[in-house]
């Protein structure tokens, strides 16, 4: 049997290990387990923002702000496009999404906003 404490967000008994973080597979909630075993601060997320400055989640809808072009195609996704739920990714790009008639694309959150 596993002696690592249950989750401190939801107290499930189902926690695991990832390297030095804790992580639970009910709720999502990451943390670190400090020298004497008690639980640690929360492992920090980058915190996105759309054009507003308004924290973005995934799931969110936004609207395209800027006449955006796709490179390596004469597409351009125009101002007041709808994209709905969003997924939040690390990189430069830190919006994954699909947008109708043009498919999957990486965007970045300067040029949105939340709806």
């Amino acid at each position: 049997m596993s002696n690592l404490p249950p989750c401190p967000q939801c107290s499930s008994a189902y926690t695991y290990e990832d390297r030095e973080v804790l992580l639970c597979p009910e709720c999502g909630f990451e943390w670190t387990s400090g020298d004497s075993g008690e639980i640690g601060g929360a492992v920090e997320k980058k915190v996105v923002k759309d054009a507003n400055g308004t924290p973005l989640v995934d799931g969110d809808t936004v609207t395209v702000i800027k006449d955006l072009k796709v490179k390596g195609s004469s597409f351009v996704v125009k101002v007041g496009t709808k994209v709905k739920n969003i997924r939040l990714v690390e990189g430069d790009h830190d919006i994954d999404c699909r947008i109708e008639g043009a498919g999957a694309m990486k965007l970045k959150s300067e040029f949105v906003k939340k709806s």
